[in-house]
């Protein structure tokens, strides 16, 4: 491993090149994965992080019962593009319910380490959380929620004035995310996939892509449009989110909003 004055020192490319290294299988390496928390018997970690439980916690409409336009699967993918302009108009709470379900929906709770959800996750630990900076959805006030996906809720974090200010500023002034009806931003918790595959699990931050994706299919049935966005200060960014940037940390976010 690289000494801390070595990864002061060390460029992307060799630390990369150590990351890969670090976390990849090799058979030869078997007794890694007999090393692993989970066969130690450690308990796993929650499905979904903590929240401070005098904060507002909001009911969504069951996904079940929310109706949205039925859209061919070829039509979905030919049609998606990244949209960074936005009409005016508010999504509604089924909306959002549809979008935070086709992204990080739990479909079954197997047992106290698996849940099966709406996208793919390896040895089903869905290491991710949504957080949600909400501009004009109706029925939720503006400001920061966090998804309970467990429970299919919303619970309020942050309602301060100009929070979205501060969130755009803290993404490079990306006015997308000002002027969007909401922006998803996801939080990877690596223990989850760590505590079942040791060093390996670190390697689950890719599974972003496939909620990212889901939402840009499920958007389409909404006649909304999403953009992905990688480019923010993670420090700052972190800061607002309320996390610590280890052993959470934001991988990518993506805005919302009805096309014009």
């Amino acid at each position: 491993m690289l000494s801390e004055d070595d990864l002061n020192l060390a460029s992307a490319r060799q630390i990369f090149k150590v990351f890969l290294k670090k976390s990849s299988f090799d058979i030869s390496r078997e007794h890694d994965l007999k090393e692993t928390d989970q066969s130690k018997g450690l308990p796993p970690p929650l499905f979904e992080l903590d929240y401070d439980k005098t904060k507002k916690v909001i009911e969504l409409p069951s996904p079940k019962e929310v109706k949205v336009d039925a859209i061919d699967l070829r039509e979905a993918i030919e049609k998606r593009r990244s949209v960074r302009t936005y009409a005016e108009q508010s999504l509604t709470m089924e909306e959002l319910s549809w979008l935070l379900w086709c992204t990080q929906g739990v479909q079954q709770v197997v047992d106290k380490t698996r849940t099966l959800r709406t996208v793919p996750s390896g040895g089903a630990r869905h290491p991710f959380e949504t957080y949600l900076l909400v501009n004009r959805v109706k029925g939720l006030r503006q400001g920061l929620h966090r998804f309970l996906p467990i429970e299919h809720k919303l619970v309020e974090l942050n309602l301060e004035e100009g929070l979205a200010d501060k969130i755009t500023k803290a993404c490079w002034q990306q006015q997308m995310i000002k002027n969007s009806a909401a922006t998803f931003f996801w939080v990877f918790v690596p223990y989850r996939s760590v505590w079942r595959y040791g060093d390996r699990g670190y390697k689950a931050f890719d599974e972003v892509g496939f909620i990212c994706q889901n939402l840009y299919l499920a958007a389409e049935a909404i006649h909304s449009g999403v953009c992905a966005l990688g480019a923010y200060n993670c420090d700052e960014m972190h800061r607002i989110l309320g996390i610590n940037g280890e052993e959470q940390f934001l991988i990518c976010c993506a805005t919302v909003g009805k096309k014009k």
